[in-house]
């Protein structure tokens, strides 16, 4: 008896990857209105639509005249949408992204009458535990997943609790697009069938589709003739849903309540989360803001919903997966940086508006008392604050003000202020307060220190606590956006300690300059804080090469905890694996790795980083590493040494390279993991002020 294998007709779609927005626009309406005209004429029985929204309302802004006939397919179950507005990466988006996302999607998706729903993450680079608990709450009970499954994974499993399908031989079947004959294709889905079988039950999924790709027009033809020549299998056209429904009864034979990054069978393209850093620190700022200036509105009902849910649309496009982990064209990540800059710029305008009304005053937005400090700008001087820096600038006062037009007398000093808050109760608005001369800081021209922490440059060391030592580090890097390119026995060149120099003295905050061969690192530390900041503006010039902070520690990294969708998540480590030693040598093949994404914070042995767009780390021996660039220059190498098959096109990215100005900004404490609960307000604060 031939097993009954359930096929659903699709097509993945990135927004923008390796061509821009709207060249693929274009392509959009070619393909879609292919779909639709082979709906509407029963040539096909339905369609699914990638788990996302943003592809149709694309494609609707210039086809509005399709917009009954997508409405009347929805309702009719012939058109799947949603639930995603994008499709996401899980690991770089933190969960008020991730959710905004999902009731955008679900919105649009009922509007049209669309009512079943599944967490389609067919081509996101695995998968977190956490999407699952999101998922509930929306009332989604359904999942599919496909890279980051081990090899113990059956095709229907509970993940996190949820009915999951794995996708054993991936989403990207474009066996009947191809040109080979009939006999030809037979044999090649019969072979991948095979292998799909083996992890299924009698009933199996297939999908037909792939990567912007449009649906052959004889396709049920195809299949009849296909279905001919299968002897163990019989082809249905239908949808996912009617395979969740028939294969139901298997979800419970098979459970796995963690993560899925295992790449022993696919490729997770782990160095992503390094590339393009740039974007990485725009994302996370916008992640920052944009929620603050949402809970300012809704407070204060300052008349901006629309242009918050304008800024938050931005955002989202710009998390599509190969957005946001940096593989895409250099013009592609161009505009993402223009969106970022929009909502920074909303953003910014909403918080200035608010202060113009609130002068010298501070809010706490957040949901806990705060005690901590603040920094704000100011035209007036300030002798009971600590001032920290100046810029030239318009008054803020001039600028909100609708009746007054800036002229050059206007263009004066603005000065940077710290003041310390103690007890401020959410929603609570206070003056600023007055500084007091108490302090515990201390800085010469080679250390800095408080009751909390301290560091001190040595000869060519540099040491927090007396037994942490940093080092900065520059590796060859051949890889590409996908992933590292790292060289066999390469130990990376150790930045020179040339001189230090105190540059801040005050009650407040102090701060250290340590000028290294690499680059000048500033290190600053406020008044009874358990946090060295440190803040590196810098000019690369070199390009193919890796640069990391690496704190050595006092014993081997076993474990660590690092934050995904704003909770801790604990990782286990092989501390004695070196990916240089075990580079692939045959096709097929990614290099297991001892790097891990992160959004905002990691921490092992007692030893605890914040970061601003840093959202990977690293374990080797005693060493807990961050990268502070990673520079390459194509989407895809094909001779990258840790991963033996392509993963995109080789186009040349010169922009990945990230040649001129960067920056990192990251800081760190000693101390038991709860210092993430501690700290994060004050590296994160939700005061304006």
């Amino acid at each position: 008896m031939k097993k009954t294998v359930i096929a659903y007709l699709h097509t993945h779609w990135d927004r923008e990857w390796y061509r821009e927005y709207e060249v693929f626009r274009i392509r959009l309406l070619r393909v879609f209105d292919n779909v639709l005209n082979m709906l509407e004429n029963n040539q096909i029985p339905c369609f699914y639509f990638d788990g996302q929204t943003a592809a149709l309302q694309d494609y609707l802004e210039i086809r509005p005249e399709k917009f009954n006939l997508v409405k009347q397919l929805v309702k009719e179950k012939r058109l799947f949408i949603g639930p995603f507005y994008t499709l996401v990466d899980e690991f770089l988006t933190d969960k008020n992204s991730f959710e905004h996302n999902l009731k955008m999607g679900l919105e649009y998706s009922r509007s049209l009458g669309c009512t079943d729903f599944l967490g389609y993450l067919a081509d996101t680079f695995g998968h977190s535990k956490q999407v699952t608990k999101v998922f509930k709450k929306y009332g989604i009970d359904k999942c599919v997943v496909w890279r980051g499954c081990c090899g113990d994974i059956p095709a229907e499993f509970k993940f996190c609790g949820i009915d999951t399908v794995n996708l054993v031989r991936g989403y990207f079947m474009d066996f009947f697009s191809a040109p080979f004959d009939i006999d030809k294709k037979a044999q090649f889905i019969k072979d991948n069938l095979d292998k799909i079988a083996e992890k299924s039950g009698n009933v199996l999924l297939l999908p037909i589709g792939a990567d912007h790709l449009g649906v052959a027009k004889n396709i049920a033809q195809q299949i009849q003739e296909v279905n001919a020549r299968l002897e163990d299998y019989e082809i249905k056209l239908s949808s996912p849903f009617e395979y969740f429904e028939l294969v139901k009864d298997n979800f419970n034979q098979y459970e796995w309540n963690d993560e899925l990054r295992d790449n022993s069978k696919t490729f997770i393209l782990s160095g992503s989360y390094s590339s393009r850093l740039d974007i990485k620190c725009l994302n996370t700022e916008c992640c920052y803001k944009l929620p603050l200036v949402d809970k300012l509105q809704k407070q204060f009902n300052l008349g901006y919903d629309n242009l918050i849910k304008y800024a938050y649309k931005l955002l989202l496009q710009n998390q599509a997966h190969d957005g946001i982990c940096g593989c895409s064209l250099d013009d592609v990540h161009a505009e993402n940086i223009i969106r970022y800059k929009k909502i920074l710029q909303i953003c910014q305008t909403i918080i200035d508006e608010y202060r113009f009304k609130n002068e010298l005053k501070a809010i706490n937005l957040g949901d806990k008392t705060f005690s901590g400090y603040l920094e704000f700008e100011s035209c007036e001087e300030l002798n009971y604050c600590q001032k920290i820096a100046s810029r030239k600038g318009f008054d803020n006062n001039i600028l909100q003000n609708t009746q007054k037009i800036p002229v050059t007398e206007d263009y004066r000093d603005i000065y940077t202020y710290l003041a310390e808050v103690k007890d401020l109760k959410p929603l609570e608005l206070v003056s600023i307060p007055e500084m007091t001369t108490e302090t515990d800081l201390d800085v010469t021209e080679n250390s800095i220190l408080n009751s909390k922490i301290s560091l001190k440059v040595i000869g060519n060391n540099i040491l927090i606590n007396n037994d942490i030592q940093l080092e900065f580090v520059d590796y060859i890097d051949n890889g590409d956006s996908y992933n590292d390119g790292p060289v066999a026995d390469d130990e990376g060149v150790t930045a020179d300690i040339i001189s230090t120099k105190k540059i801040m003295d005050g009650n407040l905050r102090s701060a250290l300059k340590i000028e290294t061969s690499f680059f000048d690192v500033v290190v600053s530390l406020d008044k009874y804080s358990e946090l060295l900041n440190f803040n590196i503006d810098w000019n690369n010039d070199e390009i193919n090469h890796l640069i990391q902070a690496k704190f050595i520690l006092n014993n081997k990294i076993t474990k660590t905890f690092s934050e995904d969708f704003n909770e801790l998540i604990e990782r286990n480590f092989d501390p004695d694996y070196d990916i240089r030693q075990n580079l692939p040598k045959t096709r097929g093949i990614e290099a297991k790795s001892n790097t891990a994404p992160m959004q905002r914070f990691v921490w092992a042995n007692n030893f605890g980083i914040f970061t601003k767009g840093i959202t990977q780390y690293e374990v080797f021996k005693d060493m807990l590493s961050i990268p502070l660039l990673r520079s390459t220059g194509v989407i895809s190498n094909p001779k990258n040494s840790s991963r033996s098959t392509p993963a995109g096109p080789p186009l040349e990215t010169p922009a990945l390279q990230q040649l001129g100005r960067n920056k990192a900004e990251f800081a760190v404490f000693c101390g038991d993991v709860n210092g993430y609960d501690r700290n994060l307000e004050q590296v994160y604060t939700q005061v304006i002020a």
